[in-house]
């Protein structure tokens, strides 16, 4: 039986970065609401000429070159992103494959807002388990600095650029397997979190562009408890699924939105703060990015290593959310 290793994790942060001070130039804010509110210090900032298969193709660089394997060896591309290239097609995926210059490959997004790359890493076990696929790459890229209304002072600071990326390989060591990964949804809150316009229910139109309906609004006080709630009744689902304690996990990964659900969720759960990984003051929130460029942080930090046992914690608009049990299982 074939199963699916978690082998390599890359990331790519835009070189600009703008602070706390730099809001407090544009919107009414100060660094002590931010930081009191959200723990984020900094957030990296795309160039215009960067789009999200820019950042996506450069984490993704990262990611094929430790997991040792060739180019010609990837089978399928998934990219987890709201802010896609272009809002219809192509999709972001098919052009990170062409600036990887990978041989004409299977390659689509997945669009799940912040739980991006849990279900993209769920979606690669299934090809790989299935036997159809060998090497996954799977990458959350984001460019949210295009979707944000700088002038609502209740959103525009949160958010940041970035991507990440890894590869998931068929193995027939059972030891190195993803254990499990669990989605779901409710789409009966799709007003907390999202893009009103731009789409099929509001196509591009002069009113959609004077209202900034085509920038992400959220009901921030609604998010935050349900966030919370679900978060953290998710990992205890998993974990009493596969009897396993907070002391088996060498690595938490929660969803970097924000600094005080983090701390709610890691309380809630038993985890400790060496256990859980947080870069939300380095980068802010980077939607399907955030897991696995905190992953790569933690791992060029040498805290992850071979053989650890890692899980992720995701939710995101949707409402989406999702968690992934595993063994990090590089080769080399």
């Amino acid at each position: 039986m074939a199963y699916a290793a978690f082998r390599s994790i890359g990331a790519y942060v835009p070189p600009k970065i703008m602070t706390n001070a730099d809001f407090e130039k544009i919107i009414d804010t100060s660094d002590e609401w931010i930081t009191k509110r959200t723990g984020i210090k900094e957030r990296r900032i795309s160039e215009v000429n960067e789009a999200s298969s820019d950042l996506g193709a450069k984490a993704a660089q990262v990611a094929i070159e430790r997991a040792g394997i060739a180019k010609e060896d990837i089978d399928l591309v998934i990219c987890a992103t709201v802010t896609p290239d272009y809002l219809c097609m192509p999709s972001t995926a098919c052009l990170i494959a062409s600036k990887l210059e990978l041989p004409p490959v299977q390659a689509f997004d997945v669009s799940a807002a912040c739980t991006g790359f849990v279900y993209a890493t769920s979606v690669a076990k299934a090809f790989v388990e299935s036997g159809m696929k060998k090497n996954v790459l799977i990458i959350g890229a984001e460019t949210y600095s295009s979707i944000l209304d700088y002038t609502d002072r209740g959103t525009c600071f949160i958010f940041g650029d970035g991507a990440g990326a890894a590869i998931i390989s068929a193995t027939e060591n059972k030891e190195e397997s993803i254990i499990d990964v669990n989605c779901s949804s409710d789409g009966n809150y799709e007003d907390l979190i999202k893009t009103p316009g731009g789409g099929s229910k509001h196509p591009c139109s002069q009113e959609v562009l004077e209202q900034k309906m085509a920038c992400i609004k959220m009901k921030g006080n609604e998010t935050f408890k349900l966030a919370v709630r679900t978060l953290t009744s998710d990992v205890e689902v998993m974990m009493k699924k596969h009897n396993i304690t907070p002391e088996d996990i060498n690595h938490f990964i929660p969803h970097q939105a924000n600094m005080r659900i983090i701390t709610a969720v890691g309380k809630a759960l038993g985890m400790n703060e060496e256990q859980t990984v947080v870069t939300v003051d380095k980068y802010g929130n980077t939607s399907a990015a955030s897991i696995p460029m905190a992953m790569n942080y933690a791992y060029e930090q040498g805290k992850i290593k071979a053989g650890d046992t890692v899980l992720f914690d995701a939710f995101g608009g949707g409402l989406t959310w999702g968690s992934a049990l595993f063994k990090f299982a590089p080769k080399k």
